[in-house]
């Protein structure tokens, strides 16, 4: 158990601004199981184990395959997902892990090859707000699973 501050608690409006920009994330044009590999993808890179935690919860109560889960952190030699997963990944990654050096025009090409305009802005939404869920999480130690009732993760049934 961290003993570190209760963020949530402290700057509860902003908080709270940011669980609002994640719901409207989560109705936006991008499918769900996309926004889960996304937001474990990204939760990997930043080593936030309360989100990585907390992501695979919900995708496991969404429907998505346990193997595929696994498969997750080797995506690139993973023949488990699909071209627009693929895309979706890469994009995470390039504004997750290196943004300093910008992102390629190849990269940029391949990826709108796979989303529409509208997509691609949300889908960069997506990516942009769990790597804020993570910094949080890995600045104040948020306990992977403490939350797990509040959010109705117990139901993935991962203990």
């Amino acid at each position: 158990m961290s003993n570190r501050l209760n963020y949530a608690k402290l700057s509860t409006e902003m908080f709270q601004k940011l669980a609002e920009l994640s719901g409207v994330v989560r109705k936006g044009v991008i499918d769900h199981k996309i926004i889960d590999l996304v937001e474990i993808r990204a939760s990997q890179l930043n080593g936030c184990a309360f989100c990585l935690d907390m992501h695979v919860k919900q995708a496991k109560i969404n429907g998505e395959r346990e193997l595929r889960l696994h498969h997750v952190a080797i995506w690139k030699e993973s023949p488990l997902f699909d071209p627009r997963e693929r895309a979706a990944l890469a994009w995470t990654e390039a504004l997750t892990a290196s943004i300093s050096h910008g992102v390629s025009d190849e990269l940029y090409e391949k990826v709108r090859g796979q989303f529409s305009e509208k997509e691609l802005s949300d889908l960069t939404f997506a990516v942009m707000t769990i790597n804020a869920w993570n910094r949080a999480g890995v600045a104040f130690l948020a306990t992977p699973g403490s939350a797990d009732k509040l959010y109705g993760l117990d139901k993935a049934g991962l203990n």
